[in-house]
């Protein structure tokens, strides 16, 4: 399996929650805690993309802040991929307490032939969910300058792989890996999955 770094971007406000969903407790583990472990087995670079960087320090991973603040996803993307060991990254968001290891390992296998692996279920991407090399960084700034903060807008400028609902299905079926802990009601559907063994993986 080719080498890549591990990027969780945990900048968002969580206005939704009411607090800082990476360190809210599910299966009485901080969602960030969860999301790091998946992601140490596939990658030995892991890193947190965060502005309030001391709030991460004690996770046991590089924290970097944002090269371009209040950008978005899309600037946390390029600040981790910049960041990144490897040629290429995983990225991940915070708040997916249910990632699949074998899933991402195949979107990594993927990427050795391809600028960014990214879930499309059914014109939906899931692009904190996706793998990125660093031949994206120069289109992403472009982006950024310009002030478009679409992440798809310049993906017609590399080779894009993109994995189906069905490819997503034959490793998780209920997709529970693409799932996000935005809402009061996502954190109780987590903590009801967790309970059931969905946290397992």
């Amino acid at each position: 399996m080719p080498d890549v770094s591990g990027v969780v971007l945990a900048g968002g406000q969580s206005r939704r929650l009411g607090t800082n969903k990476a360190f809210v407790k599910i299966g009485g583990v901080d969602l960030i805690a969860r999301v790091i472990g998946q992601l140490r087995q596939v990658s030995d670079d892991i890193l947190v993309v965060a502005n309030a960087q001391e709030e991460y320090r004690g996770l046991g991973v590089a924290v970097v802040g944002d090269v371009w603040p209040g950008k978005g996803s899309l600037g946390g993307i390029y600040s981790g991929l910049r960041a990144a060991r490897y040629s290429r990254a995983l990225v991940v968001a915070c708040d997916m307490p249910f990632l699949d290891v074998r899933l991402l390992r195949f979107m990594i296998l993927l990427s050795q032939d391809y600028d960014v692996v990214i879930p499309n279920l059914q014109g939906l991407f899931e692009p904190l969910h996706a793998v990125y090399s660093k031949a994206c960084l120069q289109p992403m700034e472009e982006l950024l300058r310009a002030g478009d903060l679409r992440i798809i807008d310049f993906m017609g400028q590399v080779r894009v792989r993109h994995v189906g609902q069905a490819e997503v299905e034959i490793f998780d079926a209920q997709r529970l890996s693409l799932f996000n802990v935005n809402t009061p009601e996502d954190l109780r559907r987590a903590e009801k999955l967790a309970a059931r063994g969905g946290f397992q993986r």
